[in-house]
């Protein structure tokens, strides 16, 4: 069953305080490319915040959730200095490391594990 945006909305209501998050799911988000427009400025949804979020492990999880937490117009993750994710997966939705909108969410780490 995919994890869509709104579920992510109810963690991050429910769970303010979160610091550690583990996503193990490979299924794609079946609104993932209807959340928002080619140019990733205009946006169908509210951007969703963890300000305690320190750990992300995304290794087994489908592109998307990578793209869900990467990309600013869907979430910000001010505080996040350990995120670990395959090498591969994190080039593709950066594209190449060149893409703006993923370039805040990964501006603190300290750690990327990459596999």
């Amino acid at each position: 069953m995919p994890f869509e945006h709104e579920f992510f909305m109810r963690v991050a209501r429910s769970f303010p305080l979160l610091k550690h998050l583990c996503i193990w799911n490979n299924e794609s988000q079946k609104l993932a490319g209807l959340m928002t427009f080619p140019s990733d400025n205009c946006q169908l949804h509210s951007i969703i915040e963890y300000p305690h979020l320190t750990i992300l492990d995304i290794k087994f999880s489908h592109a998307d959730y990578i793209e869900e937490f990467l990309n600013e117009t869907k979430t910000f993750v001010p505080c996040l200095t350990e995120f670990e994710v395959f090498f591969d997966d994190l080039k593709a939705v950066t594209k190449d490391f060149t893409r703006e909108e993923t370039r805040r969410n990964c501006s603190k780490h300290n750690n990327t594990s990459q596999i």
